[in-house]
């Protein structure tokens, strides 16, 4: 298969650090953090609540998780879950894990108990790592492995004793993260050592990162936006980084005056929440280079408040399958490129696709193929996944957009029913699960619509129940409401808050295809025109 010429990423050259090329043949991830120890032993690494641990002190950290892993029998191939919020133990877990050759499965910590399960179910762990604040739900899961409560910072891994053998290498897959998936349940893509390494180099010259960066990381730990974009990138290349246990606009505000960092990571709803913060205006923002977003369509206006105030805004895309950064638009171009995405990474190929299997000319929609040592592996004990998503190692994104002359790149759709919310990826089919268990409405689908807020929420369009009056499509004493309300409840205690719907909407009956399927470009069009649906009240 060709690749056009203007998607090609240009090959890395000698102005790349060494510390930042892939790694050599039988070194594991955390050896890059001894490294750093060795040369720069006083050097921040990883702050957290306070309290600034060094390079020496982050080295001997890991090899103290290395070592407490061990102990628990962990070894070569085995599963270990993490379930807590973002704290240094998800990076000195991930690094234990990669010294043992041991693969890291980390958590959505906002997800519900049988969510967890079903994951836990599919993965069979090896050991569940549990934060302290997450002890009950950690029971509550009950899986069917091993499971251990880590204590609080700093101490959590002490043990005595000598470090283990190093096992790990740059073949031996590392990171387990599960995305969801349009059958309704997550998928695990499976990212080896040297996926993260080439990753390591993509950030490095997304964002020109240097060992004197400092990086303030307040998305989620548990995606591979937040552990990849430039958290694992930073201390892979001796940079600092500053980690909040969740996103606050103020703490944000706070944090960018009083540590200065040089980078972070806003999702567009992050974004739009520090913008709208009344010290916005009046903070001092001079020590950001920029500021990097991705995970949902990137509108115009959720960016210009930043480059108003001096700060340019740069684009990541990428999936979890490609651990996450394909494409990047840095933030020395974000002015002139402005609703690009960027041009393929320094380690990735990149195809536009048309329906035909053609590469498409410039200003031609097709679908985005990514390849590179950065791709996922495989899907976790799913080989009609691996099969569909992997063509001769190309990683099909499901994405539609199109390339200018130039190359840049532009996002027109993406995968049909995903709806991104606040960052977060919700698919449909999952709450339509839930849905069709219940016998509250005959047929009812579930499609994102825009949200000033979050980018855009999912909502309930159903058909009206069969007592409804046929002349006034309400029931006697408006149990439309009522009957809106249960469809709400439904699922309570069965899915994660974020994913819950937010409204329903009633229809005389869903348009669908010759075969049945619910046609959902035609339901977002009803919604779009205000026409054949109504919002309960």
């Amino acid at each position: 298969m060709s690749v056009p010429s203007p998607l090609r990423a240009e090959a890395p050259d000698a102005a790349v650090p060494p510390d930042c090329r892939p790694l050599a043949a039988g070194t594991d991830l955390a050896a890059r953090i001894e490294r750093w120890a060795d040369h720069r032993p006083d050097a921040a690494a990883v702050a957290f609540e306070g309290i600034e641990h060094s390079y020496r002190d982050f080295a001997d950290q890991v090899a103290a998780a290395a070592g407490w892993l061990a102990a628990a029998g962990i070894g070569e191939g085995d599963r270990v879950a993490w379930l807590g919020p973002n704290r240094p133990t998800a990076l000195r877990l991930m690094l234990g894990c990669s010294w043992l050759g041991a693969i890291y499965l980390p958590l959505n910590s906002r997800l519900a108990p049988p969510e967890h399960r079903w994951i836990l179910d599919h993965a069979e762990p090896a050991l569940l790592a549990v934060d302290s604040a997450f002890a009950e739900h950690g029971a509550a899961v009950d899986a069917p492995c091993e499971r251990r409560v880590v204590p609080d910072e700093p101490d959590g891994f002490a043990v005595a004793g000598t470090a283990p053998p190093r096992r790990g290498t740059p073949d031996h897959a590392v990171l387990l993260a599960y995305t969801s998936g349009t059958t309704g349940h997550p998928k695990g893509a499976l990212l080896d050592q040297a996926a993260m390494a080439a990753n390591a180099v993509n950030s490095t010259h997304a964002h020109d990162l240097t060992s004197t960066d400092r990086v303030l990381t307040t998305i989620p730990l548990f995606h591979v936006g937040g552990l990849n974009i430039q958290t694992l990138p930073a201390v892979l290349g001796g940079a600092a980084v500053l980690i909040e246990r969740a996103f606050d606009a103020g703490q944000f505000l706070d944090d960018v005056e009083q540590w200065q960092p040089t980078w972070t990571v806003l999702v567009p709803a992050a974004l739009n929440a520090v913008a709208a913060h009344p010290r916005f205006a009046s903070a001092d923002l001079s020590s950001l280079r920029g500021i990097m977003t991705g995970s949902s369509p990137v509108p115009m206006a959720a960016t210009e408040p930043f480059f108003d105030r001096g700060v340019p805004v740069g684009q990541i895309y990428g999936s979890t399958e490609t651990a996450p950064i394909a494409v990047h638009l840095r933030c020395d171009q974000a002015a002139a490129h402005r609703g690009s995405c960027g041009k393929p990474s320094t380690m990735c190929e990149v195809r536009i696709v048309t329906d035909a299997g053609a590469d498409a000319a410039a200003g031609e929609r097709g679908e985005l193929w990514v390849r590179g040592p950065s791709v996922l592996r495989e899907y976790w004990r799913d080989g009609g996944a691996t099969a569909e998503a992997l063509v001769e190692g190309w990683f099909r994104t499901g994405d539609v957009g199109h390339a200018d002359d130039e190359g840049w790149i532009f996002i027109d759709d993406r995968r049909k029913d995903m709806i991104i919310s606040g960052g977060e990826n919700i698919y449909p089919a999952e709450l339509e699960e839930v849905l069709a268990r219940s016998d509250l409405v005959s047929e009812a689908t579930v499609v994102g619509v825009p949200d000033d807020r979050w980018g855009e929420v999912p909502v309930i369009v159903a058909a009206r129940p069969a007592q409804a009056s046929r002349s006034t499509g309400r029931l006697a004493d408006d149990p439309d409401d009522a009957a809106a309300a249960a469809l709400l409840r439904l699922f309570d205690g069965k899915l994660a808050r974020f994913k819950h719907p937010k409204a329903v909407f009633w229809t005389e009956q869903l348009p669908r295809t010759a075969l049945g399927k619910v046609r959902k470009h035609e339901v977002r069009a009803m919604l779009a025109r205000n026409q054949g649906v109504r919002r309960a009240r």
